[in-house]
């Protein structure tokens, strides 16, 4: 009996410990895609925000509290990631929330974040409207494809002598936002524009599009896609016996995009926003330590997630309270040093002073052609 009773409050001691712990942990939500068309990158998204949190609590958290990540699913889809935006605010008790990597999911969770007056962050969607809508709870550290194309539009006209170029992105608000953007500046170099096209999330069969592409007299073409679409078009596409030279937007520098796509990856150029071989210190020992927790290296969505939940872990700090509104306020004096530059928010919630840069997949392996800082003045027309 004696025995039954010290088991009893052992198990008593232990869910009570448990309970104490989970009460006293700081809880930050997040929504990626982590199943679907885009789950390698939410996934990655995810393991650099692990990554981050492992960091800083292993340092002490945040005002001597550990931080404790709470993610959902949101699938890329407007409804889900609603709903996971629910969930955390009203069951999970979250302090602030990042996501919901595409630009229509992060757009449809925008105003819960208003309505519960909760700070959210988005480390991937670059559609520019969304810093367009006047909301105070909304930031994003991520860069947007009409800076891109204004950045490196002459460096692609030039380095790849292109006269002709075909249009071909995923049909969502980014894929035609990038397309839009990348023809505007191309055009205005007097690259001719001979053909654009979308395809829907999820698509296998590319053949009737890449049918298109051949006749269409292109000497180059650009894609907006991420990892598992991109990996097949490319694929299919040199097995169509296209020989043309690619480029564009999305998960084309990350290893699991060139792990999927194999040889067909070779040669094609990528404007990105982070990219394991940039310069500096800090970067190193981000790849460092992402490399000795992943076996692998990271990429633009590892660094997006590592990144966000970074600067949210350190507006809790600054605001010294897990009070929404201190930490919102807090936000705005952001001023991070990221492996990829330093961030700063402009008064509608847009990071600057971090880089981007234009790569080629060189053997399997990103080699940068060249980089620039995404400034403040810049960041003011349509992006992801």
């Amino acid at each position: 009996m004696r025995r039954l009773m010290c088991a009893q409050l052992a198990a008593i001691a232990v869910l009570g410990s448990a309970t104490a712990f989970a009460q006293d942990t700081i809880k930050i939500g997040v929504i990626q895609p982590l199943t679907g068309s885009v789950a390698y990158n939410g996934t990655a998204d995810v393991n650099g925000a692990k990554l981050a949190v492992e960091e800083r609590n292993k340092a002490g958290g945040v005002l001597g509290r550990q931080i404790q990540l709470v993610i959902e699913d949101g699938q890329c889809s407007p409804a889900n990631s609603v709903n996971a935006a629910e969930k955390l605010i009203q069951k999970d008790k979250v302090v602030a929330f990042s996501g919901a990597f595409c630009s229509s999911a992060t757009a449809a969770i925008m105003p819960v974040a208003q309505k519960y007056k909760l700070p959210l962050l988005t480390g991937v969607s670059s559609m520019a409207g969304l810093t367009e809508k006047g909301n105070p709870y909304f930031f994003r550290s991520a860069e947007t494809d009409a800076l891109l194309a204004n950045a490196f539009s002459k460096v692609i006209a030039d380095t790849l002598k292109l006269k002709k170029v075909a249009y071909i992105g995923v049909n969502d608000d980014w894929g035609r936002g990038g397309v839009e953007e990348f023809s505007k500046d191309l055009s205005g170099r007097g690259v001719e524009n001979v053909m654009t096209e979308y395809f829907d999330h999820g698509t296998t069969d590319f053949y009737t599009l890449l049918a298109k592409l051949r006749n269409s007299g292109a000497d180059g073409v650009f894609v907006a896609a991420e990892t598992q679409d991109g990996s097949i078009l490319v694929k299919q596409l040199k097995e169509f016996g296209i020989n043309m030279k690619v480029f564009g937007v999305g998960s084309w520098a990350t290893a699991d995009f060139v792990n999927l796509a194999g040889d067909a990856s070779e040669g094609i150029y990528a404007a990105v926003p982070y990219v394991e071989s940039l310069p500096g210190e800090r970067n190193e020992q981000f790849v460092a330590a992402y490399k000795a927790h992943y076996k692998q290296a990271p990429d633009k969505y590892s660094a997006a997630g590592y990144n966000a939940t970074n600067i949210l872990m350190e507006a809790i700090q600054r605001a010294g309270s897990t009070d929404a509104e201190q930490i919102r306020v807090a936000l705005n004096a952001t001023d991070y040093q990221a492996p990829n530059g330093h961030y700063r928010f402009t008064d509608n919630g847009q990071a600057y002073g971090f880089n981007a840069a234009l790569v080629q997949i060189i053997n399997k392996q990103p080699k940068v052609v060249a980089t620039t800082s995404v400034e403040a003045p810049i960041l003011s027309a349509k992006g992801e």
